[in-house]
């Protein structure tokens, strides 16, 4: 029996993040976790970007937002830092530069 493609939707390949980016964001999610600062994090591959949101609590709107937008890679650099209101706080060609915005003392969480 033959498999018929013609009700088949095109689908765009996803933006993902790598093996080395994804061991990097997930250990600064285990620093910030045994911190107490971070309790949540959701990973989304989309057609444009790759992000990894961490949440206070599960229930809230992301705290941070840490995107990969190849398409910006030669312009602004394809990583940013994103805090609540969508507003960047970060943005860098390396993703070990713009995690430096998480570096101890930089930065404190407010409830």
């Amino acid at each position: 029996m033959a498999f018929d493609t013609s009700y088949a939707s095109p689908r765009q390949p996803s933006v993902f993040f790598e093996r080395r980016e994804l061991n990097r964001l997930l250990s600064l999610y285990g620093r910030m976790v045994a911190a107490g600062e971070w309790r949540d994090y959701a990973i989304d591959g989309l057609s444009e970007s790759a992000v990894f949101s961490v949440y206070r609590r599960t229930s809230e709107a992301p705290l941070y937002r840490i995107e990969k937008r190849p398409a910006l890679a030669r312009k602004q650099g394809a990583w940013a830092v994103l805090g609540q209101g969508g507003m960047i706080l970060r943005r860098g060609h390396e993703l070990d530069q713009v995690l430096r915005f998480f570096d101890k003392g930089r930065f404190k969480v407010v409830d």
